[in-house]
């Protein structure tokens, strides 16, 4: 009976630690991506010619940024 205890409050703790690690590791992974990736591939992607793609994008992404926070 002890051990059928254990196992249950065992998953239940680190499932609840695994739900955490995926949130964090979400949340790491948007920063990264917005702050760090996003310029630099617009940046290379002006610089090897596709600005008329860049563009837009940076577009969408300004209006979608003044949005959320209004």
């Amino acid at each position: 009976m002890m051990t059928i205890i254990f196992f249950v409050l065992f998953f239940m703790i680190f499932g609840r630690l695994l739900g955490f690690a995926f949130k964090a590791t979400w949340g790491i992974m948007k920063f990264l991506f917005y702050i760090v990736f996003l310029p630099f591939i617009l940046v290379g992607m002006v610089a090897y010619g596709f600005a008329f793609i860049a563009l837009p994008i940076l577009l969408i992404i300004g209006v979608v940024g003044l949005l959320r926070t209004a």
